[in-house]
């Protein structure tokens, strides 16, 4: 899929959300890396960061003290989507990061009538009437099913759900769906799964194998080929905020993620073209 022309008013971009209510399953990471991958191969892409753990802005590079317009602006009202991206270190990708400031904004919201709806209003505001250069816009959700996570789905065209190659990675996954459902069911009729990237997958292990086969029974087509592997450099490169393709280009996992990118969009043209 091509990306819109740069600067081009009225351009919805894809809006893809990363979600998996268990931690530690490699969202962010799949978050940040794949949108470097994107951006390099010329599908400029935005992150937004809506954990209020801001993960997702420190491992690309953005210093607490430089995020003065954030996520929470955005949900608040106090800012449009295009007065708070900023731009990374990354040709191509941009974020509108994230603070703690957003772990308030479940209770300050739950009055509002159109709660669920706020991110994608924000979303539509700036597509319709800023200059909207990406192809991609990629939330980084919290781990939890929440509010902030509703909004992140009901904004969104499709998920991508990391699924850590561990035992209860089923389990796990079983729940989301059932929140996906209920979001396409009563909120964003338009929502789907993008696709599913198995994470932190070990060869030299056979759970990994086993809990691979399980979620390819289960999941067919909607598994990627493409596994993320277990790997340190991954684990190191958010510490000198940087992309681990950044960090490391050649080492297995930024490769995988390469691939990834590739994946997604032809899967992206695929829908296009159907």
């Amino acid at each position: 899929m091509s990306g819109p022309d740069q600067g081009q008013k009225g351009v919805k971009p894809r809006v893809l959300v990363v979600a998996n209510q268990k931690g530690g399953v490699g969202k962010t990471t799949t978050a940040i890396n794949l949108g470097t991958a994107l951006a390099a191969v010329g599908e400029p892409t935005l992150v937004l960061d809506l954990d209020p753990q801001g993960n997702a802005s420190t491992g690309l590079g953005i210093a607490r003290s430089e995020r003065r317009l954030t996520t929470y602006d955005v949900l608040m009202g106090e800012a449009r989507i295009s007065e708070a991206v900023m731009p990374t270190r990354i040709p191509g990708l941009s974020i509108v990061p994230s603070t703690v400031d957003l772990s308030g904004a479940e209770l300050e919201l739950i009055a509002h009538d159109r709660r669920n709806h706020i991110l994608k209003e924000a979303l539509a505001d700036y597509s319709v009437y800023g200059s909207n250069p990406f192809s991609y816009v990629l939330i980084d959700c919290p781990p939890s099913l929440t509010l902030l996570t509703v909004n992140a789905m009901v904004a969104a065209d499709a998920v991508i759900v990391p699924l850590q190659c561990e035992f209860f990675a089923l389990e796990g996954l079983s729940q989301l769906l059932k929140t996906i459902d209920l979001v396409k069911v009563n909120l964003n009729p338009a929502l789907e799964i993008q696709g599913i990237v198995l994470t932190m997958f070990d060869k030299r292990n056979k759970l990994s194998d086993q809990v691979a086969a399980d979620v390819r029974a289960n999941m067919g087509e909607k598994v990627y080929r493409t596994m993320i592997p277990r790997n340190v450099r991954i684990s190191e490169a958010p510490s000198h905020g940087l992309p681990a393709l950044v960090y490391d280009l050649r080492c297995p996992g930024s490769q995988a993620y390469i691939k990834l990118a590739g994946e997604l969009i032809a899967r992206e043209r695929e829908q296009a073209a159907a």
